[in-house]
C-alpha cells in the first residue's frame, strides 16, 4: 500500500504510545502539507513570522534530547530522525520537441512514403490566327521515403513497483510546442512502473525530435532522413563562418520565396536566437519586448518573430541542433510541404513477463517527408 506523501495527516501519525514520531515536523511547521512553500519573495511569501511560535514551543519540548541521540553510526547522521524523501522529480536532461508538435502528423498507408513532383511544366504561349497548337508536356518524378521504426523499452522489477512510492514528475510534461514562459506541465507517477513509462515515452519523442532535424539513413540505415539531409543544398546560404545579418535572412527568405515558398516557421540553436535578437535590437532599435507577438498554429506565443516580405515568421529555438561557432544553422520552412507520415503512431505493448519484472515497449513507425525543398531555405556556417 502506497503512501501519500502530499498530506502530513494522510501519511500516518506513527503513534508509540503518547509518543508522536512526526511531532518534530509539527512543532516546527503546524498542519503544513508537505512541500509547502513559507518562503517566496517573488511571490510575496513570508510565513516565518506566524511560525516563530510554533518553532519555540517545538525546541522548548525538544531540547533535552538531540536529533542524532542514540547511534553514531547512520548515513545521515540523524538516527532518530526518518529519511523523508520529496516525492517531487525533475528529470534534468529533458529537452524541448516543439518540431514533433508542430510539424503536421499523416497517416500513411505501406511501408514506404511516396509522392510525385512536377518539376518543369511546358510554358503557354501565345498564337496568330488558326496557327498551329503544338501541346506542352510536364515532368513529373516519383520520391519515396522508407518507414522507420523507433522503439523505447523499459523494465520494473516487482520489488521496485512495490516498494516505490508515487512520484510527481515536475516540468515534465511538455504543452504545445515547448515555448513560453511554462512550457511544461507536472506528470504523476503513481507507481513504479508509470514512472517507467513516462520516461521512456519522453525519450521516444526527444529520439522523434532529433530525427526530424539530423535523421541520416547514410550514418545509421534505422533511421530516416531529417530535413537537413532531405533538403541537402537547395537553397543554401553559406557564411563560411562569418556573422549572421539581417541581410541573409532577408536574402535565404526571398530565395525561398522566388522559387515559390512561403516559409511559416524559421528553425535554429538558442545561440542564433540571441544573434537574431541582438541583431534586431541592435539594427532596428527594437526593444526586447517588441520581439514578442505573432502566434503558432497551435496558438502559441513564440519569443521572436521575423517581419519579412513573406508576413511574419516565428523563430523555433531547437536543443538537437549544433552550437558550435561556425557551424550552427537558420532554417526557413515552408511547413505546408513537410509531413511526419505515420504508419503506426506510438503504442504501449507488454512484453514477455518471464521473471520477477515487468518489461515493456513503446514504438513508433513513421517517417519525416520534404515534398518541395525549393520552397525551403537554410543560412549555413554562422559564426
Amino acid at each position: 500500500m502506497s503512501q501519500d506523501y502530499t498530506n502530513l495527516e494522510g501519511a500516518g501519525t506513527g503513534m508509540v504510545g503518547a509518543i508522536d514520531l512526526k511531532s518534530a515536523y509539527t512543532h516546527s511547521f503546524g498542519l503544513m502539507a508537505d512541500g509547502s512553500r513559507y518562503v517566496d519573495g517573488f511571490k510575496g511569501i513570508d510565513k516565518r513570522a506566524e511560525m516563530s511560535e510554533i518553532l519555540e514551543r517545538g525546541l522548548q519540548q525538544f531540547k533535552a534530547l538531540s536529533p542524532q541521540s542514540g547511534s553514531s553510526v547512520s548515513t545521515t547522521g540523524y538516527p532518530m530522525v526518518p529519511i523523508w524523501v520529496d516525492n517531487r522529480i525533475v528529470d534534468t536532461s529533458r529537452k524541448q520537441t516543439p518540431l514533433v508538435e508542430l510539424i503536421p502528423r499523416v497517416t500513411n498507408y505501406g511501408m514506404t512514403a511516396d509522392y510525385n513532383l512536377v518539376t518543369a511544366k511546358a510554358a503557354a504561349y501565345t498564337a496568330g490566327l488558326d496557327a498551329t497548337l503544338p501541346e506542352g508536356d510536364e515532368t513529373v518524378s516519383r520520391s519515396t521515403q522508407s518507414i522507420k521504426f523507433l522503439y523505447s523499452v523499459g523494465r520494473v522489477l516487482g520489488q521496485a513497483q512495490a516498494a516505490i512510492p508515487p512520484y510527481m514528475l515536475m516540468g515534465f510534461q511538455p504543452s504545445g510546442a515547448g515555448l513560453g514562459a511554462d512550457p511544461f506541465s507536472a506528470a504523476a507517477a503513481p507507481n513504479a512502473k508509470q514512472f517507467e513509462v513516462l520516461m521512456r515515452a519522453r525519450a521516444l519523442k526527444e529520439l522523434e525530435e532529433n530525427l526530424i532535424i539530423n535523421g541520416s539513413v547514410s550514418t545509421d540505415a534505422t533511421q530516416f532522413n531529417g530535413f537537413i539531409q532531405q533538403q541537402s543544398t537547395t537553397n543554401r546560404r553559406n557564411l563560411a563562418g562569418a556573422a549572421l545579418s539581417w541581410d541573409d535572412i532577408e536574402t535565404s527568405v526571398t530565395t525561398a520565396a522566388t522559387n515559390g515558398g512561403y516559409p511559416k516557421l524559421a528553425v535554429c540553436p538558442y545561440n542564433v536566437l540571441q544573434d537574431v535578437r541582438k541583431m534586431l535590437i541592435d539594427s532596428f532599435r527594437y526593444t526586447p519586448q517588441d520581439l514578442v507577438g505573432g502566434t503558432l498554429p497551435f496558438g502559441i506565443a513564440p519569443k521572436l518573430v521575423l517581419h519579412t516580405v513573406v508576413g511574419e515568421i516565428p523563430v523555433v529555438p531547437s536543443r538537437f541542433m549544433t552550437t558550435t561557432a561556425g557551424s550552427k544553422q537558420l532554417w526557413l520552412l515552408d511547413t505546408d510541404f513537410i509531413e511526419m507520415r505515420v504508419l503506426q503512431d506510438m503504442t504501449y505493448e507488454d512484453l514477455a513477463h518471464t521473471n520477477d519484472s515487468y518489461k515493456f515497449l513503446l514504438k513508433i513507425y513513421e517517417c519525416l517527408i520534404v515534398r518541395a525543398p525549393t520552397f525551403n531555405a537554410y543560412i549555413d556556417n554562422i559564426a
